[in-house]
């Protein structure tokens, strides 16, 4: 197959009435979506595209949230040989001035030619498009076309090439970002066979997410991959996924799930907050990896996630690790899944201060590093120095990477695509080493605190707070604020704690700044504890370290006035 339309046909001749998806919605019987129901669903979306006029090649933006009409406006894209992009919908958590502003700015530079809603967000796309002479119909989901299977043979999706542009991904933010990752077909298949065979994925495999579709973790590992493939998936939101975490774990026992990712946080959400009362009759023995993913993933996660669910079958074998980026369609390195990841102890001050990856001594502070993998069988990955030139075996520099799934670039954005290659390497904007074959990632480049030059990585530090007692693992960020009289960077450490008491909340930060200084190269003096929901993280539950730094001066600013 050289296009998604066409492998959509040969799964909807070849099997029709397997079940592709169940869709689940809380307090609703699950829904079955077999690929016929699939393929008329987007046949809908596909005759209501051509009747508003949109061309193949021309983008659709999406923001619809969990359900039916987001796959079947996806799909229907796909058939009509429009380019789909999804967006993050404005939910209570996203401030809807600062949303309209991300949208607005995205569609300046994308420039779809529609977007799909609903009726109720209809003035709310129609207020962010004012300026924009791209959008010529905002396409709501109450006036489709009527479901019919699809005429394949008139379908100007099928007219595509393999290297024509699929779909858009956008990088995680506080919403949407300006930067669309534009994939080429021929990419997202070479992704999708050298991933598969890392995972040795196959018919008897059921694939079970609670991931949005805005990020590449859910859209390409939860939802492309399994329908693509012919593997059954069971797909819940994330907001359903929130208010119960333990429904993930009910979904791979009741359907016998064999394969999930979740990102380093969610591995301490569910064993902190899924309690024994709703883990009932559950067995997690089917479960052959659960896939951390999306950010540095932390040994001590891996080890609270299985301590907490290792009675209900879960294996320590199903723990396993990947690193992955949308301007790679999806992942770059994949553990292996015959054994758990390879996990270094290594000298924390050497790391800190040297950039260096130097195992520990018996004497010496160590800090444990947990390998993301070897990368897939056509990826390639170096390690660069500030200058471009590549070091050797544990030293940290930033990871550069070749593949045959890269992006065909950033949409509309040649400056920023020839920005993020040199001399045919993508530039990846995370900090790492390689051992042995083994890729292991320590922070992202632009997160990076200097103090006194020494390179200091947020996460780092946020891990030491999580040893406090008091602190949960995910609810404290790290970040720098520049002193000028001292011409370096103060750290700054702000921790979410469940206490509002301030006399305990003294007594945690103090604990936080003898820890925090005692084992790291800082001295640490700036520390703010806080109540719950104080930090803010992106749509993909990461830490927004901009965004908290930014309501950190700006509470510090109004104290000092």
């Amino acid at each position: 197959m050289t296009t998604l339309s066409e492998r959509l046909q040969s799964l909807h001749a070849r099997i029709p009435e397997r079940v592709a998806v169940y869709l689940q919605h809380s307090g609703k019987p699950d829904l079955p979506i077999a690929y016929r129901q699939l393929m008329c669903g987007a046949n809908a979306y596909a005759l209501t595209y051509q009747r508003e006029g949109i061309r193949a090649g021309e983008v659709v933006i999406l923001i619809l949230q969990h359900g039916e009409d987001l796959i079947y406006s996806f799909w229907g894209a796909i058939l009509h040989g429009a380019i789909p992009s999804i967006m993050p919908f404005l939910t209570e958590k996203l401030s809807p001035e600062r949303y309209r502003a991300d949208l607005s700015a995205l569609i300046s530079v994308t420039k779809p030619a529609a977007v799909v809603t609903y009726p109720e967000f209809e003035n709310d796309v129609r207020e962010a498009l004012k300026g924009s002479d791209s959008v010529r119909s905002v396409i709501v989901t109450n006036k489709l076309a009527s479901q019919s299977d699809p005429d394949f043979e008139n379908i100007s999706g099928m007219r595509r090439l393999p290297n024509d542009i699929v779909l858009l991904q956008h990088s995680s933010g506080t919403t949407g970002l300006q930067k669309g990752v534009a994939l080429s077909h021929q990419a997202v298949f070479n992704q999708l066979d050298a991933y598969s065979r890392a995972l040795n994925l196959d018919d008897n495999d059921v694939i079970v997410s609670w991931l949005p579709l805005y990020h590449d973790m859910g859209l390409i590992a939860g939802f492309l991959m399994p329908i693509l493939s012919g593997v059954p998936l069971v797909l819940s939101s994330p907001f359903d996924w929130v208010r119960a975490p333990y429904r993930l774990l009910q979904s791979v026992s009741e359907y016998k799930g064999t394969l999930s990712w979740l990102p380093n946080f969610a591995y301490n959400f569910c064993a902190q907050k899924i309690r024994d009362r709703s883990l009932e009759g559950v067995d997690l023995s089917s479960w052959r990896a659960v896939i951390n993913c999306s950010e540095p993933v932390r040994w001590e996660s891996h080890q609270a996630f299985y301590e907490r669910f290792k009675s209900y079958g879960l294996k320590l074998n199903a723990l396993q690790t990947s690193y992955a980026m949308a301007e790679n369609v999806f992942g770059v390195t994949q553990s292996d899944l015959s054994r758990p990841p390879q996990v270094e102890e290594i000298d924390r001050e050497a790391f800190m201060s040297e950039r260096v990856a130097r195992l520990a001594l018996d004497d010496r502070p160590a800090m444990k590093m947990m390998s993301s993998g070897k990368p897939l069988s056509n990826t390639r990955v170096r390690v660069l120095d500030e200058h471009g030139k590549g070091v050797a075996q544990r030293v940290i520099g930033e990871l550069a990477l070749q593949s045959d799934c890269m992006l065909t670039g950033y949409y509309n954005r040649a400056d920023a695509t020839k920005k993020a290659f040199l001399g045919g390497w993508y530039l990846t904007g995370d900090f790492g080493y390689v051992s042995n074959g083994e890729v292991f990632v320590t922070g992202r480049k632009k997160d990076m605190i200097i103090v006194g030059g020494k390179n200091i990585y947020p996460q780092d530090l946020e891990s030491l707070t999580y040893e406090v007692p008091g602190v949960h693992a995910g609810r404290s960020v790290a970040f720098g604020i520049f002193d000028e009289a001292a011409g370096t960077e103060d750290v700054v450490i702000i921790a979410e704690v469940d206490s509002e008491d301030p006399a305990q909340q003294e007594e945690i930060a103090e604990a936080i700044r003898r820890h925090v200084t005692k084992n790291s190269a800082i001295a640490l003096r700036y520390v703010k504890v806080v109540g719950p929901k104080w930090i803010l993280k992106t749509s993909s539950g990461k830490i927004a370290r901009s965004a908290n730094k930014e309501k950190f001066l700006k509470e510090l600013d109004a104290e000092n006035k």
